[in-house]
């Protein structure tokens, strides 16, 4: 399993109702969008630690850094990028 699957897969352990999205640019430096009807009503810090939490384990050995995007499905209908 590629490591962008790995982070795909810890994270959906945490919030199996999420669309998500990992970018792999250099092996390294990962992008996340994470897209949840869980965040409905949650501020974007407490978003941000759930996602970020399920990663722990990615983070000791593997991962370098994660750059994470969290929307609620209504935000992400009206995400221009």
């Amino acid at each position: 399993m590629s490591l962008s699957a790995e982070i795909k897969a810890a994270i959906l352990l945490v919030l199996p109702d999420a669309e998500v999205h990992v970018h792999d640019p250099d092996g390294e430096h990962f992008q996340a969008i994470v897209i949840s009807p869980s965040f409905v009503g949650m501020p974007l810090v407490r978003q941000h630690q759930l996602a970020m939490n399920a990663l722990k384990e990615q983070f000791k050995e593997k991962v370098h850094a994660v750059a994470l995007k969290t929307f609620t499905p209504e935000k992400w209908a009206g995400h221009s990028g």
